[in-house]
């Protein structure tokens, strides 16, 4: 995902792909920066309508990114068919989520899918650029959003977009299992229980699943 490029840059841990879909320019200055050889052999995959920056600042050290659009009558007027289509869903996960099902994969791993306040209340980690962007936030949607936790651990507190982004992965996910034949697994261990995927630590997943 676009936010968590830089995070893994800083720990060198390479990704195959790193995808964005927000029309936002703050969005943008995720790929902001020059990390000379990490970057090379990444695919960035950008939804069609990203913001103009982000592909400016992809530009402007070579990286290699693709354009990719989605089911829309603007879209579908404008006939490039050959190109190809595939639904994106509310976020960058979901986007994920849904390129895995493209490539053929039959095992999805979900990490980092809490979708749901910490219980000191954060909203993403704290070497997230934009926690501060959120202040506040936990207040707001307390007692709003509660839904089952990962783990059947009792109850945790979600909000409006997160809630969302859960129900369009549990879709997918069944649509996945019933069409595909895909297991999804999530290992996030913590945050919200997402229907309808098996919860495993994530170092059983590495251990025996890769």
């Amino acid at each position: 995902a676009d936010s968590s490029y830089p995070i893994l840059a800083k720990h060198g841990i390479k990704p195959d792909y790193v995808l964005s879909l927000e029309r936002i320019p703050l969005t943008s200055e995720f790929f902001n920066n020059d990390f000379g050889e990490f970057d090379k052999d990444i695919l960035f995959v950008l939804k069609s309508y990203v913001h103009p920056h982000t592909t400016k600042y992809l530009q402007k050290n070579n990286r290699n990114f693709m354009l990719v659009s989605t089911y829309a009558s603007f879209i579908n007027y404008l006939k490039l068919d050959d190109f190809g289509y595939f639904n994106m869903g509310f976020s960058v996960a979901n986007m994920n989520f849904l390129l895995a099902i493209h490539l053929k994969h039959k095992n999805i791993v979900l990490i980092g899918q809490d979708l749901a306040y910490a219980k000191d209340g954060l909203s993403h980690t704290k070497d997230y650029s934009n926690l501060d962007k959120h202040e506040g936030h936990f207040q707001r949607d307390k007692n709003k959003y509660t839904t089952q936790a990962y783990g059947d651990n009792g109850k945790v507190e979600s909000s409006f977009v997160w809630t969302l982004f859960r129900h369009n992965f549990e879709q997918d996910v069944a649509n996945a299992k019933k069409n595909y034949y895909i297991t999804t697994y999530n290992c996030t261990e913590g945050g919200a229980r997402i229907e309808g995927t098996i919860e495993k630590p994530f170092l059983w997943a590495c251990e025996n699943l890769l």
